[in-house]
């Protein structure tokens, strides 16, 4: 299955200068607990976004930049190759960015969303979420507390297709 995963403003706000715009305890516990043990797609900027490799995922970036090279990560120039080097028998994660986004959400399984009630000034976007394709199957709220600056809801969308 091909799962989308990504938390997004009450905009459809991605981030701002290829960093998060907010920081949610919760929302980094759910994508670990979720991607753990899996291969997790992303563009070269979402990757370079981290510190350094996500712990136990094997990551499989895309990039046209020829000689990029990271060491024990698959480096791929498209999503379609990007999606041929996962098992086909496993979860898949499309984790960002935009661009990214944009090109797997019509073919993905399933949404994995964190939606944060709040609009934010950001220079990346999540696509639409269309209803008429995407069925949404589960929400969990949660209010804003210590730990969490903004109310937000996980939900989680399946494909009507």
């Amino acid at each position: 299955m091909i799962i989308t995963i990504a938390a997004i403003g009450i905009n459809n706000e991605l981030g701002k200068d290829n960093q998060l715009i907010w920081h949610l305890p919760n929302d980094f516990k759910r994508f670990k607990a979720l991607t753990t043990g899996h291969y997790i797609i992303m563009g070269r900027k979402t990757f370079e976004s981290f510190p350094k490799p996500l712990p136990n995922r094997t990551h499989v970036i895309i990039t046209r930049q020829k000689n990029y090279t990271v060491e024990n990560c698959i480096i791929v120039d498209s999503l379609e190759k990007a999606i041929a080097a996962c098992p086909k028998d496993e979860d898949i994660f499309i984790i960002g960015g935009g661009e990214i986004y944009k090109q797997s959400i019509d073919f993905a399984d399933k949404l994995e969303i964190t939606r944060v009630y709040h609009s934010f000034e950001a220079d990346t976007f999540f696509p639409e979420i269309d209803t008429k394709k995407w069925e949404l199957i589960s929400e969990e709220f949660h209010s804003k507390d210590e730990k969490h600056d903004y109310d937000f809801c996980f939900q989680s969308y399946v494909s009507k297709q």
